[in-house]
């Protein structure tokens, strides 16, 4: 199991009637969160999402949807880069004081 960061939270939508079992999520999913179930991928570990939309990008049934842009891979980089000082889960309900932060942290995730 990857690192998690608030449970249900997560954009990720997996539709498995539209996989082709191409084997693509899992390959580049950097959390492990698919994994192939026989002919077709599964979810493993929804949670450990970062959505990041690597899965989504090359899912070729478009069987994967996901708002990257607004988790903690956002998070990571805008503050990598200097663009952004909000909490990666806004968008989901997390705040800074639900992350355990201070408003004098200034910190820009919760991952």
């Amino acid at each position: 199991m990857s690192l998690q960061y608030l449970k249900d939270v997560v954009t990720l939508e997996y539709e498995p009637e539209k996989c082709t079992g191409c084997g693509r999520c899992p390959e580049v999913c950097p959390h492990g969160v698919f994994v192939m179930d026989g002919v077709k991928a599964a979810l493993a570990d929804k949670d450990s999402c970062m959505e990041c939309g690597a899965c989504s990008r090359n899912c070729p049934a478009e069987a994967i949807s996901v708002q990257s842009g607004v988790g903690c891979a956002a998070a990571v980089i805008n503050d990598m880069m200097g663009r952004d000082s909000s909490p990666c889960c806004g968008a989901q309900g997390c705040t800074i004081e639900s992350c355990g932060q201070t408003e004098n942290q200034k910190k820009t995730s919760c991952c």
